[in-house]
């Protein structure tokens, strides 16, 4: 198990007796009454280490999870009020995907008793993509949100690395073995760590192979939140997933991901997807180009629901509520 052998998590749970290698489930949120659909590597025993079934069957997973939300979109630009996620037209509708591991660690790597095909997944072949885990998150038009712990190394740090946000616990343990091994990255990594911290950073992870703890991840903007308690208000709350997937009441990095998406999901849902796309979008292009796309964006929202009159509706109501706690001084 490439990496693992030299790190050692500081937590223990008990194996789970699902078989299947990746489970998903939903969950409803309690605020927003949306649902966050949790996707989890199911091989503690292996440090949730993924071969070629755990790859194929997440590439599938979201799949499946970017085409329903693309039925979001679709059925808005049918004018059909009946088809809103937001009016009933969809049961649950997605606010959010959380993306985890079972057991004490999110994923070490590739299982090298039978790892992906690496010339399939790094082709941009429509039917290698199909199979692509890195690819298909991608598509999906909501916040991916990643709940780490333990080791987050190699083909495992790539995978977090294909989330919106990351979310770690102080067990977190990054670790980027390519030159180590002499593999090469194929979803993503050489591009996506660089932007996320600075480049001289990511080329000290990655050209040096040394771990990097919670703690340090943290200050270098690689973690975007560190968490070592339950978010205070939760309170009580107890979670039930379907798929299998248990809501420990100490995985916090898992409970704060919850929190949030319940968050975004008390917002404008399709502006949250059209806000996701012209930041990823931006982030390809110049900062004149990414200006640009997002005032196309803008027009075509615009366009789109200023003819129903109740466009600023919402904002009047929540500034103008005199029974909301507020700032002093402040409109918001």
């Amino acid at each position: 198990l490439q990496g693992a052998n030299m790190l050692t998590p500081t937590r223990e749970r008990p194996p789970s007796q699902n078989t299947e290698v990746v489970l998903s489930g939903r969950l409803l949120l309690p605020k927003s009454r949306k649902s966050a659909v949790v996707v989890s590597i199911n091989r503690p025993d292996r440090l949730n280490c993924f071969d070629t079934e755990v790859c194929h069957r997440l590439a599938q997973i979201f799949n499946d999870i970017a085409e329903e939300i693309l039925q979001y979109d679709l059925v808005i630009k049918s004018g059909n009020p009946d088809g809103n996620e937001d009016d009933g037209g969809f049961n649950s509708p997605i606010a959010a995907v959380i993306f985890t591991g079972q057991g004490p660690s999110f994923c070490a790597g590739a299982d090298l008793s039978d790892p992906p095909n690496p010339l399939e997944q790094s082709s941009d072949l429509p039917h290698y993509l199909r199979l692509n885990p890195t690819h298909q998150m991608s598509r999906i038009g909501v916040p991916i949100i990643g709940a780490l712990k333990g080791h987050v190394i190699t083909g495992g740090f790539e995978l977090a690395l294909g989330c919106d946000i990351l979310i770690g616990d102080p067990t977190t343990i990054f670790r980027d073995t390519h030159v180590k091994f002499g593999l090469a990255p194929c979803w993503g990594l050489s591009q996506k760590l660089s932007q996320r911290i600075s480049p001289g950073r990511a080329k000290i992870i990655s050209f040096s192979a040394k771990a990097l703890k919670a703690e340090t991840a943290y200050e270098w903007g690689l973690l975007d939140e560190l968490v070592d308690e339950s978010p205070a208000s939760l309170g009580d709350e107890e979670f039930e997933c379907s798929g299998g997937i248990k809501v420990e009441n100490d995985d916090y990095a898992l409970l704060r991901a919850l929190e949030l998406a319940d968050m975004i999901g008390c917002n404008d849902s399709v502006m949250v997807r059209r806000y996701k796309r012209a930041i990823v979008e931006g982030a390809h292009v110049d900062f004149g180009k990414g200006l640009q796309r997002e005032r196309e964006l803008g027009l075509a929202h615009y366009l789109e629901v200023v003819g129903d009159g109740s466009t600023f509706e919402g904002a009047k109501v929540f500034i103008t509520d005199g029974s909301r706690p507020r700032t002093v001084s402040s409109k918001l």
